[in-house]
């Protein structure tokens, strides 16, 4: 899959991708130094398979880039961190998902 392009619209406070025409989104709120992601927003019928995990990685950079913690509460992003351990170094101290 190629590269998405990501971008945050802090305004709406969530991150946006166009995929063929169609808007996909990840939801977020900030406190302090965590951000938590809410909800995954992704039209299914216009996206390929890896598009959902391609998008999360993309997210979770900008905020690694940030350098603040990131705590999922979207399913779908939870369920990705547990595939994938090597994000879970961004999680809040003392929280194990």
């Amino acid at each position: 899959m190629d590269k998405i392009n990501v971008t945050d619209n802090a305004f709406l406070r969530q991150f946006e991708t166009e995929v063929q025409g169609e808007l996909a989104k990840i939801e977020y709120a900030q406190q302090e130094r965590k951000i938590f992601l809410t909800k995954l927003v992704v039209p299914k019928e216009k996206c390929p398979n890896d598009f959902s995990d391609a998008f999360i990685k993309e997210v979770l950079s900008i905020i690694a880039e940030r350098n603040i913690s990131m705590m999922p509460t979207s399913p779908e992003i939870v369920r990705f961190i547990r595939k994938n351990k090597r994000y879970r170094s961004m999680l809040p101290i003392g929280v194990r998902i």
